[in-house]
């Protein structure tokens, strides 16, 4: 992991960390948006791994270009680390498609985070469809098309 990549990626465990540990107890999704850190991580290693297609690390590429923007559906300046529970979800999107079309051990090979990065992705996907609602979940995929 270059520097650059590491300190961003440190920066932003910690302050969702450090945010989970204080509301952990009065915000339900803190346990998912604790894993906005690992999967921005993810995306930014498949983005650079030769075995992803072109096709697909652009669609990766605009996750992340999503994730790091100010202007989202659940803004992070407004809401603070809560506001990252959309990217988490749009992420999972997009990993979801990229299991179709790329081996899954290289997927797994750059995963950080605990447990296994497809039964991750999936457990995401069924809270979103069930607790945000079919009208937020649709809007988010819409934004890799």
């Amino acid at each position: 992991m270059e520097e650059k990549e590491y300190d961003f990626y440190q920066k932003l465990r910690w302050k969702i960390k450090a945010w989970s540990e204080k509301e952990r107890k009065s915000y339900r999704w803190a346990k998912w948006v604790l894993l906005a850190p690992d999967l921005f991580h993810l995306l930014i290693r498949l983005t650079a791994d030769p075995e992803v297609p072109m096709k697909e690390k652009a669609k990766l590429a605009a996750v992340m270009a999503y994730f790091i923007s100010p202007l989202d559906l659940l803004p992070e300046l407004v809401l603070g680390p809560a506001g990252f529970l959309d990217d988490v979800v749009l992420t999972a999107y997009a990993l979801n498609a990229i299991f179709n079309n790329v081996d899954t051990a290289v997927v797994q090979k750059h995963w950080a985070g605990e447990g296994d990065v497809l039964e991750v992705v999936q457990k995401i996907l069924e809270l979103a469809d069930r607790v945000l609602g079919s009208g937020l979940f649709r809007r988010l995929k819409r934004v890799l098309k």
